[in-house]
C-alpha cells in the first residue's frame, strides 16, 4: 500500500507496464500528472524544494528498468536540440516553467544534416510533455527554478554515455546540425 504520492505513481507504473503503446503512454502521462500535483508537505517533496538537486533519481525500478528522476532547473538554463536515442521521456513540470521546442531532422542531398524548428511549447506546472523514440527537443527554463520531473523508460545515461546512442545537435552557421560524432 502506498504511503504517498510518490509510491503511488510507482505502483501505479508497474502495475501498466509493458511494452510502448499509446495506452502505456497515456497511463504514465496520467500517474506523472498526478504526481506533479503532490502536496509539497510530502516530505521527499519537501526535500526536493528544499535542496533543488540538478540531477535527483526519485526511482529505478528493478524489474522493468524505468526510471524517475528530478531536475531543479535555473530561468534561462537552455538544453539543445537532442534526442533520446531508442528511448522514450515524459517530462512533467511541479514548479515553474519550461519552453519545449520540437525539431524535425532533414537530410540535404549532399548527406548534410539540420534541424527544422517545429514548434515551441510553454509547459508550466502540472503539465506533462512527451517524446517518443526518435522525436527531438530542445528546453529551456523560462520561470526558476523549475522542479521537473522526467520519466525514462530506460537509463537514458546509459543510453548516451556507454551506448552513445543518443543524438545531440550543435548551432553552425545560424542553424542546428550534427555535433561531432
Amino acid at each position: 500500500m502506498a504511503n504517498n504520492s510518490l509510491e503511488k505513481f510507482v505502483e501505479g507504473v508497474r502495475q501498466i507496464w509493458g511494452p510502448l503503446t499509446s495506452e502505456l503512454v497515456t497511463g504514465c502521462r496520467q500517474h506523472l500528472e498526478e504526481l506533479v500535483k503532490a502536496s509539497s508537505t510530502e516530505e521527499w517533496l519537501a526535500a526536493l524544494h528544499w535542496e533543488a538537486p540538478a540531477y535527483h533519481e526519485l526511482y529505478r525500478d528493478p524489474a522493468h528498468k524505468f526510471v524517475l528522476l528530478a531536475h531543479t532547473e535555473q530561468a534561462g538554463l537552455y538544453r539543445p536540440p537532442h534526442d533520446h536515442g531508442r528511448g522514450w521521456v515524459i517530462y512533467a513540470i511541479q514548479q515553474g516553467e519550461i519552453e519545449m521546442g520540437t525539431y524535425a531532422r532533414i537530410e540535404a542531398p549532399d548527406a548534410s544534416v539540420k534541424l527544422v524548428k517545429r514548434n515551441s511549447t510553454l509547459v508550466r506546472p502540472g503539465q506533462v510533455q512527451v517524446y517518443l523514440p526518435g522525436d527531438i527537443h530542445d528546453t529551456r527554463c523560462i520561470s526558476g527554478p523549475a522542479l521537473l520531473f522526467r520519466f525514462t523508460e530506460r537509463d537514458l545515461k546509459k543510453e548516451d554515455t556507454e551506448e552513445h546512442r543518443v543524438t545531440r545537435y550543435v548551432e553552425r552557421d545560424g542553424g542546428w546540425t550534427l555535433g561531432a560524432p
